[in-house]
């Protein structure tokens, strides 16, 4: 059985940049309704039950054909989620600022410095049509800026998310309605660069 993640801080911890309301909302409604959703639709299926989030969307050929749009959907949104919270954390604690070490040198070679990165994925979140999701991935060590649309996530594709971003409406519109611009400018308070490095030097 898949479960629901506590988060790695308080609700509240965000504020300013991201609500404690918000917060509360996003994990203990729409990621609960994600995981309780990936578990009804593998009941009886204990094999499956019992990968890890990120084996199974990674493998959705085994998933049996009629209930693999609904893992699809739903195994997607968990373990996009999972990641979300993880690399973010309070500024209090270290959130924003810049990269340092094997990543920093990966995105000033890949992107020319960190401003343009951020530009660059910044124009991602702003491009992304509706719901859905903007990555930084490594892939084969080399850093890649994409995009999905709704709960798809890179290890569908064989690629591994170190940074994601949920562009969902529903991540943003209690506090900054329907201006996507300032919840993007915002989320660079609060992104645990720490966390996001040792992604990368693992996926390396």
């Amino acid at each position: 059985m898949f479960t629901l993640p506590d988060l790695p801080y308080d609700y509240a911890a965000l504020e300013p940049y991201i609500d404690e309301r918000t917060m509360r909302i996003h994990h203990d409604k729409h990621h609960a309704a994600y995981v309780k959703n990936l578990n009804d639709a593998l009941v009886g299926n204990g094999k499956l039950l019992s990968m890890p989030v990120e084996e199974l969307i990674k493998n959705l050929a085994v998933v049996p054909e009629a209930a693999r749009t609904k893992v699809r959907n739903n195994g997607g949104g968990h373990a996009n989620h999972s990641l979300f919270w993880q690399v973010m954390i309070s500024p209090k604690n270290g959130g924003g600022g810049q990269p340092g070490g094997a990543l920093k040198k990966a995105i000033d070679a890949t992107f020319g410095g960190f401003v343009p990165f951020q530009e660059k994925f910044t124009a991602a979140g702003m491009g992304r049509f509706g719901s859905g999701w903007v990555w930084l991935i490594s892939d084969g060590g080399k850093l890649v800026i994409t995009d999905t649309p709704n709960q798809d996530s890179p290890l569908m594709d064989g690629k591994m998310p170190i940074l994601g971003f949920d562009v969902w409406e529903h991540a943003y519109y209690l506090k900054y309605q329907n201006m996507r611009a300032d919840y993007i400018k915002a989320w660079w308070n609060v992104i645990n660069w720490a966390e996001v490095g040792r992604r990368f030097d693992g996926a390396k």
